[in-house]
């Protein structure tokens, strides 16, 4: 282990001594000042964690996510200078993390808004008009050959928990008293826009995006949506994904 590797090993472990060569510009002991810096890297990535998952902070309270942010960044440290990179596999944590259990759908929630950051942070590609796809697809012939290209910032979300309901919630002032997490919802991000979205969609729709993402005509996207939900509803979901400028254009092969 080198001494940059030593140095992040003692900075994010708060039972680690000082680093063996380190020294202050005044002669002083370094230990107090590596205490402080120490502290306030700490702080920094918890506090990036609690702006980057502000529903998950307030499904817990803030005292327990900061809890166990501390003992994710300890073991989890930063492998990219970006901060809105850092928290990627929070939710797997938080699946294993014991004292989580008794709030099962914490872990969904986080990984939907993990994927909204990522959405956020997608790459500018441009869409097509909502009326161009929708002319286009009125005159094609067949759907075998045809593949629909969607934006980078698309994802989709399956979860036994209300995961889109539960986000929506805190959005607002209004009660979440009556809402029920047990049911099972799925989620579409996408950024429209600056404007990142999520919506409520059923299992079919997820596979139907999900097989899009996979370059699968639109023809057998239909078809194995079909096969996950026999009450999958095309021109609900295609135009959801129109009307929100998903796509971004339309391949037509031979």
């Amino acid at each position: 282990m080198n001494v940059l590797e030593q140095f992040a090993k003692a900075l994010l472990a708060p039972g680690q001594p000082c680093p063996e060569g380190l020294f202050s510009h005044n002669g002083a002991d370094p230990s107090s000042r590596f205490a402080v810096y120490r502290n306030n890297v700490h702080s920094s990535l918890i506090s990036a964690l609690a702006d980057s998952y502000p529903v998950t902070r307030q499904l817990v309270g803030d005292g327990f996510f900061r809890a166990m942010a501390g003992l994710y960044v300890q073991a989890y440290p930063p492998t990219s200078p970006l901060l809105n990179e850092y928290g990627s596999d929070l939710a797997a944590f938080i699946q294993g993390f014991a004292p989580a259990a008794s709030v099962p759908y914490l872990a969904d929630v986080a990984r939907l808004e993990h994927l909204r950051i990522n959405a956020y942070h997608a790459a500018d590609t441009p869409v097509a008009e909502p009326q161009a796809v929708i002319d286009q697809l009125q005159q094609l012939p067949s759907l075998g050959n045809v593949r629909l290209h969607l934006h980078p910032s698309v994802s989709t979300l399956q979860s036994n928990y209300a995961v889109v309901a539960l986000w929506a919630a805190h959005q607002t002032t209004d009660t979440v008293a009556s809402l029920n997490p047990w049911q099972e919802q799925s989620a579409l991000i996408l950024r429209n826009g600056l404007e990142v979205e999520v919506f409520g969609i059923d299992s079919g729709c997820v596979t139907f995006i999900n097989s899009l993402a996979n370059d699968w005509p639109l023809e057998m996207a239909v078809a194995y949506a079909l096969d996950a939900a026999s009450e999958f509803d095309l021109h609900h979901c295609l135009g959801l994904l129109i009307n929100h400028r998903a796509i971004t254009h339309i391949k037509v092969q031979p």
